[in-house]
């Protein structure tokens, strides 16, 4: 079922489909959830440009960091992290729609809220020490 999942999020690639079927004894049921979203991530990214895939591990690093409680899992093809089974943010390649960025988005569930308005998604070219740290804030804030 998860190579069915896997194959449903990226284009029609036969090395690619190689890749997960090498890659599938991590996709059972003793995987952890760190493993298959890295596994995931990688594989979203691997016939990507190099740039996505640098932001999605560091996201990864990042979001685990600052916000243990969330769960790794596989999102609309995308990469998510969720909090008793609803996503409370994303990460969207730029090669996904085709866009100039890659994208972090944050959902309803996260507690973003200021005021009568405020930022849900936000656009990333690449990450800096300064954005990691912008980041890492964001999520703190998004599960608190």
């Amino acid at each position: 079922m998860c190579s069915l999942l896997i194959f449903s999020g990226f284009p029609g690639n036969n090395a690619l489909k190689e890749r997960i079927l090498v890659q599938q004894p991590l996709l059972n049921e003793q995987a952890s959830g760190n493993s298959i979203l890295l596994l995931l991530s990688f594989l979203m990214c691997w016939y990507s440009w190099e740039i996505s895939r640098v932001i999605a591990g560091r996201l990864h690093a990042i979001i685990k960091a600052s916000a243990p409680v969330l769960s790794p899992r596989l999102w609309y093809g995308m990469p998510a992290y969720a909090r008793d089974g609803r996503v409370v943010c994303f990460f969207q390649s730029m090669e996904k729609f085709k866009t100039r960025y890659a994208t972090l988005g944050f959902m309803h569930e996260a507690n973003l809220d200021e005021g009568n308005m405020w930022p849900t998604a936000f656009a990333l070219k690449e990450l800096n020490a300064a954005e990691e740290a912008g980041i890492a804030a964001l999520v703190k804030k998004a599960v608190s």
